[in-house]
């Protein structure tokens, strides 16, 4: 499967329902688009319903603002037996300025789902491109770590 097909960018203006009364729009919201797009990109790739099964690890850099244009661009990492690793990175664009600021990222784990709800087989992904290449590298290493806390989680419960 081409790298075109396993990513997606998406765009919502912040309108003041999806902020406090300060401007700032509640990171649930930003949230909430981020499982979004990355839902479109499990779905792209495995064609089968698909479920957030984790979110790995999401830092917000800066805030977003009513008016911002939110800018999430979603690209398939990796694949496993049913699942997916699916990076995220959000912006924003200051449609006044012009200016667009790096908002947060995230890695989120989606799972495929067959016609019972049981977990089944997604198709392998294999990168052709550098940045590919890297988002994979680094997604098989954030897996490792995973394994390992596991491990070591198991060892001392």
């Amino acid at each position: 499967m081409t790298s075109e097909a396993c990513s997606v960018t998406m765009a919502h203006m912040m309108l003041p329902q999806h902020a406090n009364p300060a401007g700032n729009v509640h990171g649930g919201v930003i949230m909430k688009f981020i499982d979004d797009a990355a839902g479109v990109v499990a779905a792209k790739h495995a064609r089968t319903n698909t479920v957030t099964a984790s979110i790995d690890r999401l830092d917000f850099h800066r805030p977003v603002f009513i008016g911002n244009l939110l800018i999430l661009r979603a690209s398939l990492n990796s694949t496993g037996r049913s699942s997916m690793e699916i990076g995220v990175r959000v912006e924003a664009e200051d449609l006044m300025t012009g200016e667009t600021k790096h908002i947060a990222s995230a890695y989120l784990t989606f799972v495929s789902l067959n016609a019972e709800g049981r977990p089944s087989p997604v198709p392998s992904f294999s990168p052709t491109t550098p940045e590919g290449l890297r988002r994979a590298r680094e997604a098989m290493q954030r897996k490792e770590c995973y394994r390992q806390l596991q491990s070591h989680n198991k060892e001392h419960s």
